[in-house]
């Protein structure tokens, strides 16, 4: 039997289900069922579980359009993920998202899972918060996000983002330019999150002035950071003596935000990872909160969902081998 759904506004519909019902075909691909609709109601059609999953996607789309968000790929992937957790996901549903959007000058950026929410949470109320996990599931994104919008609130008065460049080792001074351009390719992700957050003309002001500086870890020693907003990106790649200097720059009025993924460390074999060390020396330490996700998180492309969930079922099969 049909499960059928009622929603209020049948003109958000239309951006529910995407152009030509492109997001409806994905839904009904993924889900394993048959959407149909007539004004505003909705009938789903398919097993139990499916029928239940399918109206725990449409319901949260459903709401992002209502509060005037975007949907688009990116949500519909996270709403059929969300779907996919089942019953648990649905009892988050109810309002994890209600205080994790992220107001910036160029657009409003939102939590796309409960644990994005979280994270947002977290930054937003701890001094220090470690966010770990896989590639693409928005770790670094969010905290320049929060990091812009605590800047443009006065929270802060300055952004300093930061990464060890290993990739460059000794090969970083046969690449052509000066020192900056040297450096700028191992920071490009940085600027790119930058870039979704401000205006191009304002990051280019911030940049010259200082308010917002991108450098490389080693510039951070000696150095007190005070009144900022402190991101360390790809801290797998820290050695233990380089995450404990980085981690006491925090100066009076500042936050600091870590990021890695500890399964992608970069380190020469058997050089053991700073943010691995920190992990186990910090737990449970007031004021320090660790947000883990995993490839349910994942917000990029839906193909880079299924390569990380292949790669940690290889790992785990090579764990139990062994």
């Amino acid at each position: 039997m049909p499960l059928e759904i009622n929603f209020d506004d049948n003109r958000l519909l239309t951006s529910l289900f995407g152009e030509h019902d492109r997001h409806l075909a994905r839904i009904e691909k993924e889900l394993g069922v048959v959407v149909s609709s007539r004004g505003n109601r909705v009938s789903i059609s398919g097993s139990a579980p499916a029928q239940e999953s399918t109206k725990i996607a449409l319901t949260h789309l459903y709401d992002q359009a209502r509060r005037g968000h975007e949907v688009d790929d990116v949500a519909v992937a996270s709403a059929i993920r969300l779907a996919e957790g089942g019953t648990a996901a649905q009892g988050e549903e109810d309002g994890w998202h209600t205080d994790a959007v992220i107001q910036t000058r160029r657009r409003p950026i939102l939590a796309r899972s409960p644990r994005q929410a979280e994270y947002i949470r977290e930054l937003r109320a701890n001094d220090m918060v470690f966010g770990l996990g896989p590639a693409g599931t928005g770790k670094t994104f969010l905290a320049v996000a929060v990091g812009v919008s605590m800047l443009l609130e006065g929270r802060v008065e300055r952004i300093i983002l930061s990464r060890p460049a290993v990739e460059a080792g000794e090969r970083l001074g046969f690449l052509p330019g000066d020192l900056k351009e040297k450096v700028d390719p191992y920071m490009r992700p940085l600027y790119d999150a930058l870039y979704h957050s401000l205006p191009a003309d304002r990051v280019a002001r911030s940049l010259d002035s200082g308010e917002i500086e991108i450098a490389p870890l080693a510039f951070m020693r000696g150095r007190t950071l005070s009144n900022a907003f402190i991101i360390l990106d790809e801290a797998q790649n820290t050695t233990p003596v380089q995450m404990k200097m980085a981690l006491t720059r925090m100066g009076e009025n500042s936050r600091m935000a870590v990021t890695g993924d500890l399964s992608q460390v970069d380190l020469p074999k058997g050089q053991y990872s700073g943010l691995q060390e920190a992990v186990q020396v910090l737990r449970g330490m007031e004021g320090v909160s660790f947000v883990r996700f995993g490839q349910a998180d994942v917000v990029r492309h839906p193909l880079v969902t299924r390569i990380v969930k292949a790669y940690e079922e290889a790992e785990s099969g090579k764990s139990e081998k062994k």
